[in-house]
């Protein structure tokens, strides 16, 4: 009777802390601004990730190709988020085939690439559109809120640890550019 009672009640508990959680959830994705409410497959396994998780961090957002006179940038936008991931940048690699026709491939072979390639670590997502009728909506919205599409493979939009707009970039400008890092050491020496 008593161990009956006993996972009567242990059950009841779950019941309750479950039905907690589930309440706190809306909370706590409500804090996540709406420019990173969207998921996205990953380019190595297409598992969604919510861009959510990088909620608080200085985000440097970039179209990219594996086929385009600009590809080498990967090698200075690794070494932008090697140098200052620890300090809260993240860079968001979105491939995308808008551009000459330069991102043929799939994504397992974009991914390939990446990895052999540039030694790629920043996070890289799914090939997707970046402009024209149908952009993903990340980038509608990073359009949106700049009024400026990107307008080749590299472009670059830089994101405060609020979820703001703070710049865009062209092709153009390098990652290791004085005038992306100075923005993003500036915004990393930023409190919340």
């Amino acid at each position: 009777m008593i161990r009956s009672l006993t996972r009567h009640l242990l059950a009841l508990f779950l019941l309750v802390l479950a039905m907690q959680l589930a309440e706190a959830a809306p909370a706590a994705s409500s804090s996540c601004s709406p420019l990173l409410s969207h998921s996205f497959p990953r380019l190595q396994d297409e598992v969604p990730q919510n861009l959510c998780q990088y909620q608080g961090k200085v985000i440097l957002v970039v179209n990219t190709a594996s086929f385009c006179g600009f590809t080498s940038q990967y090698d200075g936008l690794e070494k932008l988020y090697a140098k200052y991931k620890d300090r809260g940048l993240v860079v968001l690699g979105f491939p995308s085939n808008d551009f000459g026709q330069q991102e043929p491939g799939s994504n397992k072979e974009i991914a390939d690439f990446c990895k052999n390639t540039y030694d790629v670590k920043f996070p890289m997502f799914a090939k997707s559109a970046v402009s024209g009728k149908n952009p993903n909506p990340l980038f509608k919205m990073l359009i949106a809120k700049t009024g400026t599409t990107p307008k080749w493979n590299f472009y670059k939009y830089l994101i405060d640890r609020n979820g703001n707009v703070i710049d865009a970039f062209g092709s153009m400008t390098k990652p290791t550019s004085t005038s992306i890092t100075g923005e993003i050491e500036k915004l990393l020496g930023e409190k919340i």
